[in-house]
């Protein structure tokens, strides 16, 4: 058992040992090639068994004397030091020194232990025994710890000696790729240039041949050129003649109607001589007319088709001659009446004088008027010239406008003061911006925009651009605003309805319910509407004496910029756009308004309009158009209002002025004439003129 017992307590004092409290990490095993020698496993020489045998029978040996004699116990403890020492000895000498880098709480732990591991086998075991083979182990793991670490050393200095060679291994390689990589850099650049070179030879080839092509080309184009340039110039040369004819052509043209127009001034169709008061000249007037219109409509295509021709002379001075012979005419009418008329009255003056000698009258009776010679009746002819009420009424709309533009002078006249000038711009958005903003969209927003234009009138503030305007801002707003108002109704017709004509209706509607609360607004529009559309009063403005003949067709309606009349089509598109705004108003009134009260400018208007149109000479291409856009705006309410005495109108339209309105057409002014004779016959035949297209419908106030 004591053997047994002695290899327990070997064990336990290797558990005891520092070699025995190492930890061991599972990781390490990654790096086992490189500390195999440290940490493989320590193991005893085969010897070691023989070894304790013969120190185990040491012992027992020695501790039966022990026991007995205790002087003898000086000799093992000497025997033990020496034995200690002999190992210590033998271990300094045979292992080298430590590396000073060893930490020295790694021997204090080691003496620690020695001396713990003394004090638990001492009582057991001998203490020289055990210290020699603790000294044993204990050099047995340094020369195992010295060895790994020199083996590490090794292998560390192996590894960089590789790392060194694979590092100017590859640094030779990448000398070695750089070298071919530039070699095949040459060798392309090399190749490359003489591709080049070879390309800009054959492009000097081609470019030599190119140049030889275009100096032949060039050659050729410049003889074309100058053959163009001098044909070029032919034509200029025949362009410039031939505006020179056409310009006097013009200019001739020009004076044969100015002529025209004098001589029918002397064609006075209420001249009353006062020889022959009975003497009728309507005839000649009509025909001077007629005369007027076809030279001034010759002018007006000629003009828009550029200048005129020879035919074109031709045709004028034909009408001038027929205009002189009118006029000789006339004046040999007016000669032979007045012979006739000197005639009679010898034989009334004897007459007289055989009544006195008879004594059976107390005065002189005028005998009967002789019929006019020949025998034939004049048919009496259309007005050429508006009636004297329609006159004065026309000027007293225009006297009311210009007292208008006088009254705020003070407004127009701001140029020095700017503070005047910023109330003269706000009045001015404020009362035509909502205007323009007029639309079909819903019923809600027209009566918006009416109530912001009648606040604005009736001297509220409105909020107008981001500013609060108001009529009180200057003495002079309130007419200021008036006139810029019906300005813009009357523009509105000329622009916006004439490109769009549903709009008419919601403009008038607009524009009736300001007239009937505000009436100096209508008076103004109407002033404003007369002059721009002189057609709707009616009214045929007549040539003056010293009225020159651009005032004239401004006078007419004509838009005249840098001395050159606008287009037909365009001033029948604007006069048509008034017209169907005046046709609307005459018939709407303002649904929120007074129920009760009358329109300020009804149906009765529409109709005297209509029938003075009716009793005035037509104009080509005019009166066809206005009585058309006049009638299908209006002609509904007409028919409703005036029923029996509607369609007798109509009748005569088609039976009689429809023919007069034919015979003074030329055949580039059919376009108009057709529609209205499409229109009439339509409506007759089917005895219901249609409701305008746009009207409002009582569904439209409820959006």
């Amino acid at each position: 058992m004591q053997p047994r017992q002695l290899r327990w307590e070997t064990l336990a004092a290797l558990r005891t040992s520092s070699k025995g409290q190492l930890s061991y990490c599972r990781h390490w095993l990654q790096d086992e090639d490189i500390l195999e020698g440290c940490m493989s496993p320590l193991v005893l020489s085969p010897y070691s068994g023989w070894v304790l045998d013969r120190v185990i029978g040491q012992s027992a040996q020695e501790i039966a004397p022990s026991r007995s004699s205790t002087p003898k116990e000086s000799t093992p403890r000497t025997n033990q030091s020496f034995s200690l020492e002999k190992i210590t000895s033998a271990s300094c000498q045979g292992s080298p020194p430590l590396s000073s880098t060893e930490p020295s709480e790694t021997k204090g732990n080691e003496d620690l232990s020695l001396l713990e591991m003394d004090q638990e086998v001492f009582p057991a075991v001998l203490p020289s025994k055990v210290t020699e083979v603790e000294g044993c182990i204990r050099m047995y793991e340094e020369m195992h710890r010295l060895k790994g670490k020199e083996g590490l050393r090794q292998r560390q200095e192996q590894q960089e000696q590789m790392v060194r060679a694979v590092y100017d291994l590859a640094s030779e390689q990448l000398k070695r790729f750089d070298e071919l990589k530039e070699l095949k850099q040459h060798q392309e650049f090399q190749d490359l240039q003489e591709v080049m070179e070879k390309s800009s030879k054959e492009a000097q080839g081609q470019q030599e041949k190119l140049k030889e092509e275009h100096r032949h080309r060039a050659k050729v184009l410049n003889l074309k050129l100058r053959e163009a340039e001098q044909q070029r110039q032919r034509q200029e040369e025949l362009e410039r003649l031939r505006k020179e004819e056409g310009q006097e052509r013009l200019r001739r043209l020009y004076s044969i109607q100015e002529e025209v127009l004098q001589l029918n001034q002397q064609i006075d169709p209420n001249y009353r001589h006062k020889d022959l008061p009975r003497i009728d000249l309507s005839a000649y007037s009509n025909r001077g007319n007629q005369i007027c219109g076809l030279v001034s409509g010759l002018i007006r295509t000629t003009s828009e088709r550029g200048f005129p021709t020879q035919v074109d002379v031709a045709n004028t001075e034909r009408a001038l001659q027929e205009m002189r012979g009118l006029i000789s005419s006339m004046q040999q009418e007016i000669a032979a009446a007045v012979e006739e008329k000197r005639r009679r009255d010898e034989e009334e003056e004897r007459q007289k004088q055989k009544e006195l000698l008879k004594k059976e009258q107390m005065k002189a009776q005028t005998p009967a008027p002789a019929q006019q010679s020949g025998g034939k009746q004049q048919k009496e002819g259309l007005q050429v010239k508006a009636e004297e009420s329609t006159m004065q009424w026309y000027q007293q709309l225009q006297d009311a406008a210009e007292q208008c533009v006088a009254s705020f002078s003070g407004i127009s006249n701001c140029k020095d003061n700017n503070e005047v000038k910023k109330i003269k711009t706000d009045l001015q958005k404020a009362a035509t911006i909502p205007v323009s903003q007029i639309s079909r969209i819903a019923g809600s927003q027209l009566r918006e925009i009416f109530d912001k234009i009648n606040n604005l009138l009736s001297g509220k503030s409105v909020q107008s651009g981001g500013r609060t305007v108001s009529v009180t801002q200057h003495p002079q707003g309130l007419d200021f605003v008036y006139y810029k108002l019906a300005e813009k109704f009357v523009n509105q017709g000329e622009e916006e309805v004439a490109s769009h004509r549903d709009a008419a209706f919601p403009i008038a509607v607009v524009a009736s319910g300001i007239w009937e609360i505000h009436p100096r607004v209508g008076d103004l529009f109407l002033a404003h509407l007369h002059k721009k559309c002189p057609y709707s009063v009616p009214f045929y403005p007549a040539l003056k004496e010293g009225t020159s003949m651009e005032e004239y067709q401004r006078m007419l309606g004509y838009q005249v910029k840098d001395s050159k009349m606008e287009e037909q089509d365009h001033f029948l598109k604007r006069m048509s756009g008034m017209i169907r705004l005046y046709a609307a108003i005459i018939q709407l009134r303002w649904p929120y308004g007074n129920k009760h009260g009358t329109h300020p400018h009804g149906l009765n208007h529409g109709w005297r309009w209509l029938a003075q149109m009716l009793n005035m000479e037509p104009l080509a291409d005019v009166t066809a158009t206005l009585l058309f856009d006049f009638l299908e705006v209006c002609g509904n309410a007409l028919m409703k209002q005036y029923q029996v005495q509607f369609w007798k109108m109509m009748l005569l339209i088609r039976e009689d002025y429809f023919p007069r309105i034919e015979a003074i057409t030329s055949s580039g002014q059919m376009g108009s004439l057709m529609r209205f004779k499409q229109f009439l016959e339509e409506c007759l035949q089917q005895k219901e003129i249609p409701l305008p297209k746009g009207a409002l419908q009582s569904s439209f106030w409820r959006s």
